[in-house]
């Protein structure tokens, strides 16, 4: 493809219909994509969300173990992704007290043919719903902001940063799973 020619869809065939795309000629290489979003709130709802005072629970502990979940079934509800073997999800969740908000971080890998980005944007999609839902009773102005991919390595295209990593001042909850 030469420089002047400009990019076409992929999940498009020649007659302009949808279709998933054809991986299986693609070597096996490690993916990670790292995605971010956030949830804005009133001051009294990020309080009790850090005091553990939302009567539905432990809103971070929900929302983690929502967005590990959104990421292992975002191919059941995006319909052109493969379903992808992912070797790690993790996600943080950093309170910002002075911006009334929790930015969440998901990070996720595989060693595959297809890249993960669309597993971590819906890990912090997921996330981010499941801190609405559990706050709503207290707050229904939330608002959920700047989904977005910051960074993916792996595959045909490589290396792609699109935010540089900065180590705010925060509190983090991370955790792991297989």
């Amino acid at each position: 493809m030469s420089d002047k020619t400009p990019p076409q869809f992929t999940h498009l065939d020649s007659s302009g219909r949808a279709r998933m795309v054809d991986v299986g000629h693609k070597p096996d290489t490690e993916r990670v994509a790292v995605a971010k979003g956030r949830i804005v709130m009133q001051p009294a709802t990020l309080q009790a969300i850090r005091e553990g005072g939302i009567e539905k629970g432990d809103v971070l502990a929900v929302a983690q173990i929502a967005g590990i979940l959104g990421a292992k079934k975002t191919h059941e509800l995006i319909p052109m992704c493969h379903p992808l073997l992912l070797s790690h999800i993790g996600l943080t969740f950093d309170l910002i007290p002075h911006e009334h908000a929790i930015e969440i971080t998901a990070t996720v890998k595989t060693t595959g043919k297809t890249g993960v980005e669309m597993e971590a944007l819906t890990a912090v999609s997921v996330a981010a719903l499941t801190i609405y839902d559990m706050a709503k009773a207290i707050d229904r102005g939330m608002r959920i902001q700047d989904v977005r991919l910051v960074r993916k390595t792996g595959g045909k295209s490589g290396d792609i940063v699109l935010e540089p990593e900065v180590e705010p001042d925060r509190k983090a909850v991370e955790e792991e799973r297989d």
